[in-house]
């Protein structure tokens, strides 16, 4: 791949993919969000990627939109930003794999929402996390008017966008925003063993249980779920993985 603003690599079933514009703080333009689609996309394809860690080069996970091209953007060349900004954020949301954001420093702005589209986030203690845009004359984007209430709830929800204020990974765990924060300097080993313990777990049940947990966010109804979970449950029980499976098992509580 033909990547200019993501660093992306592979290895023991974990796919990385680093966020590489630290001269400007990881600030997003088109080209990145392409770039990450494209990642995103490979480690789908492939069958022994079995979750994906997304971070930031330098002193930033991501600052947010790239302000000086959004400065000059025509009315209709931000709205085609703003659609190949939300179609990355869907393919993040609807990724069929684990995802972590490893919140390595400043996530504001659409890089915040990109970490919110993640499944787990860990940040480093001293991060700054938050979303500015009431204070630049903008709005959200990204699905994070759903995904942070689902996270902290409306009435948290309200009073970080309404303030526009930032947050440190501290408070962001204590607040249930973030899973985990923890010093800088093990951040990176922190995340990488949370992602080798998913990846040493079925791919094809880590598909169905992400799948279940999207359904049960109110995509659909209890009972179509509890119908979901009955065939969900066959179809992992039924591949040929399932016996060495149990005896890997098995032979761990011996």
């Amino acid at each position: 791949m033909d990547l200019e603003c993501i660093i992306y690599d592979k290895a023991d079933g974990v796919a990385i993919a680093r966020l590489n514009r630290p001269q400007v703080l990881n600030a997003m333009n088109k080209r990145l969000w392409l770039d990450l689609e494209a990642a995103l996309n490979d480690a789908r394809a492939d069958e022994t990627v079995k979750v994906v860690v997304i971070t930031g080069e330098g002193r930033a996970f991501s600052t947010g939109a790239d302000l000086k091209e959004s400065k000059t953007r025509a009315l209709e060349a931000y709205r085609d930003y703003l659609v190949s900004l939300q179609d990355v954020s869907r393919s993040v949301i609807r990724f069929e794999k684990p995802t972590i954001a490893a919140i390595n420093g400043y996530a504001v702005g659409s890089g915040y929402e990109l970490a919110l589209a993640c499944d787990i986030r860990i940040a480093a203690e001293e991060a700054k996390i938050g979303s500015p845009e009431a204070k630049v004359t903008s709005s959200v984007t990204g699905g994070a008017f759903r995904l942070v209430q689902d996270l902290v709830g409306p009435g948290k929800a309200r009073e970080l966008l309404f303030t526009g204020e930032y947050i440190d990974g501290r408070e962001a765990m204590r607040i249930g925003l973030v899973n985990q924060a923890v010093p800088l300097d093990r951040l990176m080993p922190t995340v990488m063993a949370m992602a080798a313990k998913i990846a040493a777990n079925s791919g094809f049940s880590l598909k169905m249980i992400k799948k279940g947990l999207n359904m049960a966010r109110g995509e659909v109804s209890l009972e179509a779920l509890m119908d979901f979970e009955v065939e969900a449950c066959l179809a992992c029980v039924s591949t040929q993985e399932r016996q060495a499976s149990l005896t890997a098992f098995e032979d761990r509580k011996k």
